[in-house]
């Protein structure tokens, strides 16, 4: 059993790389080749804990992410999600590896919101707003600049000296024009992608901010009782999942507009994996708003691991442990 912690994950796993492998994965989600059902939660007082199990037919490897969510850990210095990824393989059901899942799940929810940048934003996006200043806005700013030509980055926070921070940090990894808004409106307003990537259980964009021709990834929120978005910023939009069940049953973001009544099951126009095989239309004229609900995939997970893992084989990554039951039997 190979073990990978969060330096060999990033090791093995590049954003660009990460993108293309969650392409394949999506599709073949689309066409029915892999498998992944909706999470399972537990609801704790202070946060939670999911599993999020899918089989990979691309890989032939099969597995689950174990992830914790604490919202309230960024005030002592800890990430939100925190776990584990087993993966096994699929003819015999042997624990190949376990890695980071923080790691994971940083790298491909940010490749998944790079993958529908580019497929649904205008082809010449330049200016990026990012919403929050955690490990998730860290790597939305590396996998957009991937997909799109952005030469500005507009960064909010509720808390402006982690703003500064993040600002001074970033600006220099990247040849863009990094600068910190005053408010999340000042960000939105003439922004041509925005990424919300907080852990607000309250709407901090607005549909009145949001200008013709926006693609919006809205990443934060993953519980139907919490949303970044308002109503009318989900009613004015062309919107896109990672998964139906995913939307219809988990996102606050659209429920939440749904009981109000400006939206029903109909606005959901289809699932990132339909647009990339042609089933459902993306943009179609560049005065649309379009709108990437994501709430991350166990079939997100097992093919980032998968990959990881097999490029961790070649390149002599990670730890072996020996591991009960995984002996050789004639």
């Amino acid at each position: 059993m190979l073990v990978l912690d969060a330096d060999a994950v990033e090791t093995v796993l590049p954003m660009r790389d990460c993108i293309e492998v969650m392409e394949s994965a999506l599709v073949a989600l689309a066409n029915k080749e892999s498998v992944s059902p909706l999470r399972t939660v537990i609801r704790m007082p202070k946060g939670a804990i999911a599993a999020m199990p899918a089989y990979d037919g691309a890989s032939a490897t099969a597995g689950a992410k174990i992830v914790t969510v604490f919202p309230g850990n960024a005030a002592i210095g800890l990430a939100s999600h925190l776990g584990v990824v087993l993966l096994f393989d699929a003819a015999h059901g042997v624990l190949r590896a376990v890695l980071d899942a923080s790691a994971i799940t940083a790298i491909r929810t940010a490749a998944v919101s790079a993958l529908a940048t580019r497929v649904l934003a205008r082809e010449d996006a330049q200016v990026l707003a990012i919403i929050g200043t955690g490990v998730q806005a860290r790597a939305h700013v590396e996998s957009i600049l991937a997909v799109s030509a952005i030469t500005e980055i507009r960064v909010s926070s509720r808390d402006s000296d982690r703003a500064q921070a993040f600002v001074a940090d970033l600006s220099g990894r990247y040849d863009c024009a990094f600068s910190v808004s005053e408010s999340v409106e000042r960000a939105v307003v003439g922004a041509d992608v925005v990424c919300t990537v907080s852990n607000s259980a309250t709407p901090i964009v607005l549909g009145a901010w949001i200008q013709p021709g926006t693609h919006v990834n809205a990443v934060g929120s993953s519980m139907k009782h919490a949303r970044e978005l308002d109503a009318s910023a989900v009613a004015m939009s062309r919107l896109y999942c990672d998964a139906r069940e995913s939307i219809l049953t988990e996102s606050g973001d659209f429920l939440m507009a749904v009981a109000e009544g400006t939206v029903d099951q109909s606005h959901v126009i289809g699932e990132l994996g339909e647009v990339l095989t042609g089933a459902v239309p993306g943009r179609t004229s560049p005065e649309q708003i379009t709108l990437f609900k994501s709430l991350g995939l166990g079939i997100e997970d097992i093919a980032a691991a998968s990959y990881a893992y097999s490029r961790a084989v070649q390149l002599g990554v990670g730890v072996e442990v020996p591991f009960a039951g995984q002996e050789h039997h004639g």
